[in-house]
């Protein structure tokens, strides 16, 4: 409790607790006190029995340090993981890191100068563990400076032993159910990071390209084309022309034959204006219309070499855009593979892992793909092959980490039969709640749609493929006995056992090639996608600590983790378990500027959290993620943040009005029974009911942006502008034990003590500032160990609908006090004689209701009837029958309360009071 004196001569209480807003400095204090009393462990014994509920945290990657979006996440979780241990819950935090894979990799090659192609493979990991766990560190020490609560002590690595050989297991249960092959496909490959790269990895950008028309020779019409006629095609990829074996038409689409200048050329029929228009062809003539069906399997001429062209037919061909005759190259897409091996046709990628074509691209050899686009076109154009070459700005899929525009590369890699769990998988999302609801939508079109998961990597740091070929025979060893004993090793040594020692060391001793009986063995070199070590965190951490159970409650994360996290953990959990390893999702969305925009440095409206505790403090920050409606973009700048701040000080003012009210009493001794409180009194308790009720609902359905406005409405309107104006004078110029300040005191200490709790998951370190004032020597060490307030039955319809009425009354007396202020009638309010003329249905309110000249504050208070009001007397529009007249009250002015009154002066002994304040000073003397 605070302690402080009374000065009973001036209407101000003298405290000498501090309650300052120095956040910067404060907050590492309690920082110290949390760590110091272990408070987290205490919460857990607290809480030990109670029901479970589990937030699992997915994890960020150990590369930099924190930015605004971790700091949303962060502080999303906590306020869910607080609120839910506070309300009768066993709910244990444990945060994670990812710590392989590509990111990590960059990072350390950059910072510490490593080429990893001359680097031992075993030392450049080395240095990628000792990078990310340095991060780790770091990014722990800034999300505790967050105020965040968790065990920080024992969080899960990605890189841990125990994790990798969870992870292992989780493969070797895939691959035992057939969901793991090898395969050649096109998939996403970033030249400059020189690896495979997974959907998720995937972002999409303005992209300008070439834009060119191409004429394909036709060899073989099979009696329907003539040969002297060319199928016309549309790229924007040039330099996958090298790689093309075949045109694609629409079975059910229209294509028509035209002569131009002398030459012939097919088209589909929908397309055929929009591309005269587009090559500049002022007139044609139709010769012929076919059906794509009746040129299926004609033949032309490769444009550049010295190969054939099959016509296919594929359902992927649109008339979107280009001719609707689809330049067809397997090597380098996905539905060109698909309908490529349907016919038949080579898989041709003349491209290596840097991005540089091979010998098989002729005079293209050593160039760079993109590079080579300028060089393609002119050899087009010198053979007579190229119709019209222009630019187009696209949409265009680049590496989510350096930023490069991909290509499309069949190579071979390993993959996740999705097909193998698909229907599983979508069934397992319609048993989730996903929040918000569109999130469902979202994440089940994806599962829906998306082609077998390429697990493989072309890089070292991470978890290795726990596949052996046999050198004899080539047989590919995916065995139960294999892979369990190389997690048995895994957990004992880390992965980095596989780099380090050769196969015969990784094989059961002894072990054989079931095929041929060889003994010699070469590992797999590929390394598993990093979206698969996190994607088994729901089985190498929920089940691996004894306080955590499968599957979570919830996962919170931002929207583009349904093609990432989210998605990869449902496609490890169905294809091991048969359901999803979450019960309920929540979704934010991405922090943007106030104009929208993402953040970037080059557009200088990066917000830094850690500058902006350095100045304002955490809980400041706390408060902006609060406020904010997170389950769409959440804007901010650093003038949004100072509007978070104003609004911190008026929640920290009204507690602070608070403690510095109740020094002096004693929740044992002076508490005062419901029924001897005020009808304001009253009212605030039944407007803290409702309160109570409603951001308990609001905490329960994860709107804590409604949280915040509630209680910041409830402090600023009802409190300060209402109760604590109001009840100033019963505080300071009562007596210390007269029944009104007592009163008004116990709905102050009701107040307070529930208003620490409800703001505790948001304000975490106010919070435990205020109960260090308030806590007694029998209740709880910290804040973080009360239990939830409950709604107590204060809800007063009756009470509340009188107090709507005289506020209402209010309002017009203070219009009244504002305009006599304006003609110098009055100064302050307490110089004031209100004099209310009110219309029947006023007078029994106004009459029952005792103290108005303290609810109105003004010196006196008359009520009169309507019929007796003067010309002169204000009123409102939208309230009808309430006058209020406003002079000069009667009297002069008491140096205690400074109501003017007539009996200033009466009493002899002390001349310059009033004579209430006469009387309190007397009996306080």
């Amino acid at each position: 409790m605070a302690k402080g004196k009374y000065d009973s001569t001036l209407n101000l209480p003298q405290t000498e607790f501090p309650m300052k807003a120095n956040l910067p400095t404060r907050e590492p204090e309690f920082l110290k006190f949390w760590e110091e009393n272990d408070i987290y462990h205490k919460v857990q014994e607290k809480n030990a029995g109670k029901p479970k509920f589990i937030l699992h945290d997915g994890p960020p990657y150990a590369n930099g340090n924190i930015h605004l979006g971790h700091t949303l996440n962060k502080v999303l979780k906590d306020i869910i993981v607080k609120y839910r241990s506070m309300s009768g819950f066993d709910a244990p935090y444990v945060p994670g890191w990812d710590t392989h894979g590509l990111p990590i990799e960059q990072q350390a090659i950059k910072k510490l100068g490593i080429d990893r192609h001359k680097t031992n493979v075993v030392e450049f990991r080395r240095q990628c563990k000792e990078y990310a766990l340095n991060y780790v560190n770091i990014q722990r020490e800034q999300f505790k400076r967050l105020g965040v609560r968790g065990d920080w002590k024992r969080p899960y690595l990605t890189l841990e032993p125990y994790f990798e050989a969870v992870q292992i297991k989780v493969f070797g249960e895939m691959a035992k159910k057939g969901y793991i092959y090898k395969g050649l496909k096109p998939v996403y490959w970033c030249a400059d990071c020189e690896t495979a790269l997974a959907e998720a990895e995937i972002e999409y950008s303005s992209k300008v390209s070439p834009s060119i028309y191409v004429k394909f020779p036709v060899k073989d019409g099979r009696g329907v084309l003539p040969e002297d006629a060319y199928i016309v095609i549309w790229t924007t990829t040039p330099w996958t022309i090298p790689a093309n074996t075949g045109i694609a038409l629409h079975p059910d689409f229209d294509y028509a034959l035209v002569e131009v200048n002398r030459e012939k050329y097919l088209i589909a029929k929908g397309l055929l204006e929009k591309v005269a228009e587009e090559i500049g062809w002022d007139a044609y003539i139709v010769l012929n219309e076919y059906k794509g069906k009746e040129l299926e399997k004609m033949v032309c001429k490769h444009p550049l070499f010295d190969r054939d062209s099959l016509v296919v037919l594929g359902t992927h061909v649109t008339l979107e855009a280009g001719t609707g005759c689809v330049h067809t190259a397997p090597g380098h897409g996905e539905d060109d593979f698909y309908v490529g091996r349907e016919y038949g046709l080579p898989v041709i990628s003349p491209v290596d892992n840097s991005g540089r074509f091979t010998e098989e691209a002729g005079k293209f050899k050593g160039m760079l793909v993109h590079d080579a686009n300028k060089e393609i076109i002119a050899e087009l154009d010198r053979l007579g092959m190229l119709l019209k070459a222009g630019k187009i700005e696209h949409q265009y899929p680049y590496c989510w980490r350096c930023k490069q525009p991909i290509i499309y590369r069949a190579t071979e890699q390993w993959f996740a039969s999705i097909e193998g769990f698909r229907a599983q998988a979508l069934k397992a999302i319609d048993e989730v709640t996903w929040i918000p609801a569109w999130g469902r939508d979202r994440i089940y079109n994806m599962v829906r749609d998306r082609g077998d998961w390429c697990i493989s990597r072309q890089r070292t740091w991470g978890v290795p493929i726990p596949i052996f070929y046999c050198e004899s025979c080539g047989e590919t060893v995916i065995k139960d006995e294999v892979i369990n004993h190389v997690s048995e090793l895994f957990a004992e040594y880390g992965s980095d056992i596989w780099f380090e020692k050769e196969a015969s060391y990784l094989l059961p001793p002894g072990y054989e090639c079931e095929k041929c009986g060889g003994k010699n063995f070469r590992k797999e070199t590929d390394i598993m996608d990093v979206w698969f070590d996190s994607g088994s965190s729901h089985m190498a951490v929920l089940e691996t600590y004894p306080e955590l159970s499968w599957p979570a409650d919830l996962y919170l994360e931002g929207s583009d983790q349904h093609r990432g996290w989210f998605n990869s953990s449902l496609s490890t959990a169905v294809a091991v378990r048969g359901k999803a390893p979450y019960r309920s999702v929540l979704t934010h969305g991405f922090v943007v500027d106030e104009q929208g925009r993402k953040m970037s440095k080059s557009l200088g409206n990066v917000v830094d959290p850690l500058k902006m505790i350095e100045e304002m403090g955490a809980d400041i920050l706390r408060l902006w993620v609060a406020s904010a409606d997170y389950r769409s973009d959440v804007a901010v700048s650093e003038n949004i943040i100072r509007q978070s701040a104003e609004a911190y000080r008026k929640i920290r003012n009204t507690c602070r009005f608070i403690l510095g009210n109740i020094y002096d009493y004693d929740p044992v001794k002076h508490r005062v029974e419901y029924n001897r409180l005020s009808p304001l009194d009253q009212w605030v308790l039944s407007k803290l009911d409702k309160l109570v009720a409603r951001v308990t609902r609001a905490y329960e359905n994860y709107e804590f942006h409604v949280v915040f406005h509630s209680i910041h409405n409830f402090c600023t309107v009802d409190l300060s502008n209402i109760y604590f104006d109001i009840c100033k004078d019963i505080l300071y110029c009562s007596h210390p034990d007269d029944i009104a300040r007592r009163g008004v005191q116990t709905v102050l200490y009701e107040l307070i003590n529930t208003l620490v709790v409800l703001l505790t998951p948001i304000l975490a370190f106010t919070t435990e500032e205020i109960w260090s004032y308030l806590r007694r020597e029998d209740q709880p060490l910290s804040v973080q160990l009360l239990d939830w307030p409950q709604v107590k039955g204060y809800v007063n319809e009756e009470i509340e609908a009188r107090m709507e009425k005289i506020l209402k009354v209010r309002e017009v007396v203070t219009k009244a006090m504002e305009e006599a202020r304006n003609k110098k009638v009055i100064g302050h309010s307490l110089a004031a004689w209100v004099t209310i003329y009110a219309g029947e249905e006023w007078q029994p309110v106004l009459k029952e209701m005792a103290d108005l000249d303290k609810i109105f504050i003004a010196s006196r208070v008359d009520v009169r009837e309507a019929a007796e009001k003067n010309e002169t007397a204000v009123s409102l529009p939208d309230i009808e029958g309430i006058w209020v007249e406003v002079r000069k009250a009667e009297g002069e002015k008491c140096e205690r309360c400074w109501v003017i009154s007539p009996s200033v002066g009466e009493n002899k002994d002390y001349p310059t009071l009033c004579a209430r304040c006469a009387e309190v000073v007397n009996r306080m003397k």
